[in-house]
């Protein structure tokens, strides 16, 4: 028999074999794995669910348009009020964190992933960043409020922004050295064999092809910042009215959920779950905002 003749026995599709054509075990382990997957993504899915249903029930009988534009009332007790203050010190602190975090985890994820590779300075700035991955959150408050609290003499935004961004720094940077990992080495050598200089091959194909994944990781660092209360409680100091000077006292949403449920009074309580729903809000439009660049900057849709 001829390998022509014998490969027109075989019964192909256009995505492969067809499925008649697997024996029963296979197509059992295929079916089972499958329900496998779907019931672990339901078990994963569902506390997440839940609690954004709880907390759209519970916030969404204080969100109004006051909510977003009056100030904190100082008393606990008295109902009404809004948080402009901690909506937009929460902008202005996890923006200011942002700004300062991002380029040099991206910068530096570019230098760990094309130019350092395993040398002695890029093995000690991976450890070093393994290891601020893990300090707690209440650490390096402490730290920027001794080593910049404690000499200004005053808490401010730009404290707390400080805190924030030495938080989201080792984040963004291992997850982007990551995504740059992924991109295959065919890119890079094309690229040099055009007569591209490594910077440029950088800038224009390997963060582009790996921009999705990047994202992903800033986003992921920014949601970690913009939930933090201890940089804000230690740093930042507390505000009533809106301020958008930085080197001023500030307040931010994770804070007044802090404060105000710890409070046994029901306006205040009220207010807490309002300013978690808010909070919840403003990072889900900021990551598909985020997806949607990316997505527009990725080589896959050039």
């Amino acid at each position: 028999m001829t390998a022509a003749s014998e490969a027109r026995r075989v019964p192909v599709v256009a995505g492969g074999l067809k499925r008649g054509s697997l024996s029963f075990r296979r197509r059992f382990v295929d079916i089972f794995s499958k329900v496998l997957m779907t019931v672990a993504l339901l078990l994963a899915v569902t506390p997440l669910v839940l609690v954004l249903i709880y907390v759209a029930q519970r916030g969404g009988k204080v969100i109004s348009l006051d909510f977003f534009t009056e100030d904190i009332v100082p008393s606990p007790r008295r109902s009404g009020g809004g948080m402009a203050p901690a909506i937009v010190g929460t902008l202005i602190i996890t923006g200011a964190a942002s700004l300062l975090a991002i380029p040099l985890g991206v910068l530096g994820a570019v230098y760990l992933n094309e130019y350092g590779k395993k040398n002695a300075l890029a093995r000690f700035i991976r450890i070093m960043s393994d290891v601020m991955t893990g300090v707690p959150s209440i650490v390096m408050a402490l730290f920027i409020y001794v080593a910049v609290v404690l000499v200004t003499g005053d808490k401010t935004g730009l404290a707390a922004a400080l805190a924030l961004a030495a938080l989201m720094l080792p984040v963004v940077l291992r997850s982007s050295e990551e995504m740059l990992k992924l991109v295959p080495d065919e890119l890079r050598q094309a690229s040099a064999a055009l007569g591209a200089r490594r910077w440029k091959a950088t800038v224009s194909v390997v963060l582009p092809a790996a921009i999705s994944g990047i994202t992903s990781g800033i986003m992921l660092a920014i949601a970690r910042a913009a939930g933090e209360t201890t940089p804000i409680v230690v740093c930042a100091g507390i505000a009533y009215s809106v301020s958008w000077d930085l080197n001023s006292q500030q307040t931010a949403l994770p804070a007044q959920i802090f404060s105000n449920a710890a409070q046994p009074f029901d306006p205040a309580v009220a207010r807490a779950w309002g300013a978690a729903l808010t909070l919840t809000i403003i990072v889900l439009v900021f990551t598909l905002a985020a997806r949607f660049v990316a997505s527009r900057f990725a080589i896959k849709n050039r």
